[in-house]
């Protein structure tokens, strides 16, 4: 084992350890692998590289905190160069800006009970540079003004010397990432890209943006691990094209974990506030277990089970960037205070990808014993496919769905097209006509021990169905 402290790290909070951390970790490295361990203490650092063979042990009492480039002398590693940036945004795309980032690197590890604090790193970022914008922002964001859109989507130069992930893994092996608590992670809390074999496990994530991103990896486990983010989504699998080529995220486990849009740190101090109502899209807070937006490899194999969501959006399964959904259950969930659709699978056309992409699918898909309570009324389940590309193979299982209620007919939007290009969010559509389910372009949508109820009396129907073809 090796001290950061042996080679000069202070822990003091305010004097710079990022050279002395990495100074232990290639010495660790060199030497073959091995332990290098932060005692407790404070220790404030711009970037740092996590080499192969070196586990990185946040010792009970010691915080990394994420130094500020506005107000400490330095900044982080620079983007680097990404030829393959074009398709997806700033963030998914760059991983050397970030407080620890590791690439090609191979049996590496982040354990112990400390803390990760990005108090210094940004949660914003550019948008991708697609030219064609279509799908590029939800609906929901229609009414926003210039200055404010650009305050969430800054020009690539505002980036330079910020940090906006507190760890980036790109095409490493052998991962393990264990107890260790982030806070107000920036843009990622993790992002892990081309990641194969991982297990992250007894995370504890309280965090300004995005939890836990896993794009285009294999073989991945998550257990146990609680994420609240209420602007952002939770867990979410990945498919983008940030590696130049459209790689699947294949057999993929989430398990035993929790959820949520709590008020910004109040998972952590116990409090569990609920005072903010929306998420920077508009819509209510987030904080879900989603697979997609950005789809063009496609998912396959993928398991989630025994998991909370609380204050939080639905369980969503979304590909519109030419990938393919398949092979997938979901079951064992409990849902509760649900802030939109409880169940969201969805089938779109923004294709941001290479010329030539074409629609994928979702297909080969169960959810079963599934539980929601206290579910927003504005939007019901849905299962939304397009006339060309219908969803297939779905089924439900032992469903109970119990929502708000209290919606008229007057209030249902009225419906235009499928919108194929659009971002896909459960409020696309407006209110929906049902209160319980509504499904559009489904090729064998098998139902079975389906509950839906209202806490209120509501006007529409239980389900509205279109071009279905009921198993």
């Amino acid at each position: 084992m090796i001290s950061v402290k042996d080679f000069g790290a202070t822990g003091n909070g305010a004097t710079l350890d990022t050279a002395a951390i990495n100074a232990a970790i290639e010495a660790a490295h060199h030497r073959g692998g091995g332990e290098v361990f932060l005692p407790e203490g404070r220790y404030l650092s711009f970037s740092i590289r996590l080499l192969s063979g070196v586990t990185l042990h946040l010792e009970t009492g010691a915080v990394l905190i994420a130094a500020d480039p506005a107000q400490h002398p330095g900044e982080y590693d620079p983007a680097e160069d990404n030829p393959f940036d074009l398709y997806q945004d700033f963030g998914h795309s760059h991983w050397h800006n970030s407080l620890i980032w590791a690439e090609d690197a191979e049996h590496i590890a982040i354990i112990g009970e400390g803390l990760i604090d990005g108090e210094g790193l940004t949660r914003e970022g550019p948008g991708s540079q697609w030219k064609k914008q279509a799908g590029e922002f939800p609906l929901s964001m229609r009414g926003l003004s210039a200055e404010v859109m650009a305050e969430l989507a800054p020009e690539v130069s505002a980036m330079k010397g910020l940090g906006n992930k507190s760890i980036a893994l790109k095409n490493c092996r052998h991962v393990t990432l264990k107890d260790f608590t982030i806070k107000n992670g920036g843009h990622f809390a993790l992002l892990a890209t081309g990641v194969d074999d991982m297990t992250i496990e007894g995370l504890t994530v309280d965090t300004n943006r995005d939890g836990l991103d896993i794009d285009a990896c294999r073989r991945v486990t998550i257990r146990h691990c609680r994420v609240n983010t209420p602007n952002d989504d939770a867990i979410v699998l990945k498919s983008s094209y940030a590696l130049g080529e459209a790689r699947a995220c294949e057999d993929i486990t989430v398990e035993g974990c929790t959820v949520s849009g709590y008020d910004l740190g109040t998972m952590l101090d116990g409090t569990y506030g609920r005072t903010q109502e929306r998420s920077p899209d508009q819509d209510r807070v987030t904080g879900r277990i989603k697979i997609g937006t950005e789809s063009n490899g496609g998912f396959t194999r993928i398991r989630v089970r025994d998991c909370r969501f609380e204050r939080s959006r639905g369980l969503a399964l979304e590909t519109v960037d030419g990938g393919w959904i398949e092979d997938v259950m979901c079951e064992n969930l409990t849902l509760t205070e649900i802030t939109t659709a409880p169940i969201f699978l969805r089938v779109g056309a923004r294709l941001r990808g290479p010329e030539g992409t074409t629609v994928g699918g979702i297909r080969k898909v169960t959810i079963r014993n599934l539980t929601a309570t206290d579910i927003l009324p504005d939007y019901c389940a849905l299962i939304m496919g397009l006339p060309d590309s219908p969803i297939e193979d779905v089924a439900l299982e032992n469903i109970s769905l119990t929502y708000r209620g209290g919606k008229t007919m007057a209030e249902v939007a009225p419906f235009t097209d499928d919108l194929p290009t659009a971002y896909p969010e459960p409020s696309m559509f407006g209110v929906t006509p049902a209160h319980g389910l509504w499904a559009r372009h489904v090729k064998g949508l098998t139902l079975k021990d389906i509950r839906i109820a209202t806490d209120r009396s509501d006007e529409r129907p239980e389900r509205v169905f279109h071009a279905v073809d009921i198993a």
